[in-house]
């Protein structure tokens, strides 16, 4: 399981774009202060830090969204923290091969993009997703293949996202840089 410590170290390394995402970046830290037992699992009830990737194809010009089973809608691959990741970018690359069944994915050293967003986990209890994203590459010709999580699993063009994506389009645009 990712250690908040751990968690905290890749956070405090990481150098945020914008005055929101700075926020976000030092709210999520006082959140792991807060609770340093059990912020990076999904039993945290006030709140758990989860990891997701923005997949992108090897061109970079289309992305790789799941049609999720239990929101309904379109999202970015990725969720809970689990025993065996060394840290959230571990566990946002193993959430991105097993829900895109693609194999040779890469990562981005650092995170993306922060966002906080009220949920209902697999618990049944109302809580907030604190998502730590990366960016993750696909290696040419990689075929993606649905998992149990997803009702359907499919490459997007950057410029042609489906509706109600959040800020999908916010991290597309960040990945320039």
């Amino acid at each position: 399981m990712v250690a908040t410590a751990v968690a905290a170290a890749e956070l405090t390394a990481w150098q945020p774009g914008d005055e929101g995402q700075r926020a976000l970046k030092y709210a999520f830290l006082a959140f792991l202060d807060a609770r340093p037992d059990d912020a990076c699992t999904r039993e945290c009830v006030p709140g758990h830090l989860t990891a997701s990737a923005l997949v992108l194809d090897a061109a970079g010009g289309r992305t790789l969204l799941t049609l999720h089973r239990r929101f309904h809608r379109w999202v970015q691959l990725g969720g809970h923290c689990e025993p065996g990741d060394a840290n959230l970018r571990a566990a946002a690359l193993r959430e991105a091969t097993e829900e895109s069944g693609i194999e040779g994915l890469t990562i981005s050293a650092e995170p993306l993009h922060l966002d906080v967003h009220p949920v209902t986990c697999s618990l049944g209890v109302p809580t907030r997703h604190l998502d730590v994203r990366y960016l993750v590459r696909a290696p040419v010709g990689a075929r993606a293949r649905i998992s149990e999580e997803s009702v359907d699993l499919r490459w997007w063009p950057i410029d042609a996202l489906p509706g109600d994506t959040g800020t999908l389009a916010t991290m597309i645009a960040r990945r320039h840089g």
